[in-house]
């Protein structure tokens, strides 16, 4: 059967079409009359988010993702305090409760559903969304694990650093170590704690190879090696930005102020590193996503799954299934490579 020729209508054009069919719905007992309003309100609230002049076809992944977190921060106006003044959401807050929040998603879910059987749009851009409705907590970033081509962009981009200039002040650039944390944050997976928790002094180098020495959850301590790259990001950094700073000062990640970096500051310098990647390779990933990335990568490339759990620092193999995601192709990889059926070697 040939795909419906696509329609390239606008998003307040769509909306309308998608309404009208909802409350026809509403005719025949399909749906209740106070379900479709609630439905045309969500929609309509896409189209102010989105802007009602948008070809539906052209948003991405990323513009829904854009759509999801503004409807999270836009003011509930059934809790709106006594007087009528309209409440702000302080950064990284929500003012949508998180069932309201789960429903817009749905709704728009459903909108996007429709577009994709209609015609109106090419590929449904909620199989892009990285955004999650969660019962508790709302709308936030999955915390995925990047696959090896998006690790990697953002790798490659941490380890340029180096040899480039930040952007921002001069007296506030510190490439070398937002660097080294990205590289720390992929290729070993620290938790963000035990990141900026780390003092210069946990880092020792033992028949030739440079060590991590973590201090984790319950007070136990895991030396983990570190790969040569990652260890020479180390040493550029102890050596420059580092070795600048206050010698009183423990902490291996100083602030341009020459204090600890904070838990919030490592978000902002993966963020400023992923500006750096080629969009097509480029995903915004939490400290946490990367946790999952540096697990998921060593176990997807058959690393024995105990040597994993001693680098995250688990004291049980079954806490590895949460940091497991699945990765795309990876099953026709691993039939492709079966060890069963592999050519025998030849004799001698």
């Amino acid at each position: 059967m040939r795909p419906a020729e696509l329609n390239r209508l606008t998003v307040a054009e769509a909306a309308d079409r998608y309404v009208e069919l909802v409350r026809a719905k509403t005719v025949t007992g399909a749906l209740s009359p106070a379900t479709a309003e609630v439905y045309a309100r969500d929609v309509a609230t896409l189209v102010a988010l989105a802007g009602d002049g948008a070809v539906l076809d052209d948003l991405s992944g990323e513009d829904v993702d854009a759509v999801l977190l503004a409807f999270a921060r836009k003011p509930d106006g059934r809790r709106s305090p006594e007087g009528g003044q309209a409440v702000r959401a302080a950064p990284g807050t929500s003012l949508q409760s998180a069932s309201s929040q789960a429903r817009f998603r749905r709704s728009i879910s459903a909108l996007f559903k429709h577009a994709t059987l209609a015609g109106w749009v090419q590929i449904n851009p909620m199989a892009a969304v990285t955004v999650s409705a969660r019962e508790r907590g709302g709308l936030r970033a999955e915390r995925r694990a990047l696959t090896r081509e998006q690790a990697q962009g953002l790798i490659g981009a941490a380890r340029e650093l180096g040899g480039q200039e930040a952007e921002g002040r001069r007296d506030q650039r510190m490439p070398l170590r937002d660097g080294l944390i990205v590289l720390l944050l992929a290729a070993v997976g620290p938790r963000v704690s035990e990141l900026v928790r780390a003092n210069v002094e946990d880092f020792y180098t033992n028949d030739g190879v440079r060590y991590w020495r973590i201090f984790g959850k319950g007070g136990r301590t895991r030396d983990v090696p570190l790969p040569e790259g990652v260890a020479a990001a180390l040493e550029a950094y102890l050596l420059g930005e580092r070795g600048a700073g206050p010698a009183q000062e423990k902490a291996l990640l100083l602030s341009w102020r020459g204090r600890r970096l904070a838990r919030g500051d490592v978000q902002a310098v993966i963020d400023r590193v992923q500006a750096r990647v080629d969009p097509e390779r480029r995903r915004s990933v939490t400290p946490h996503g990367l946790r999952h990335t540096t697990a998921t990568h060593l176990l997807a490339d058959a690393v024995d799954m105990d040597a994993v759990r001693r680098v995250l620092g688990h004291s049980d193999l079954s806490t590895l299934g949460r940091y497991r995601d699945e990765l795309p192709g990876e099953l026709e990889v691993a039939m492709r490579a079966h060890p069963l059926l592999r050519a025998p070697k030849p004799p001698g």
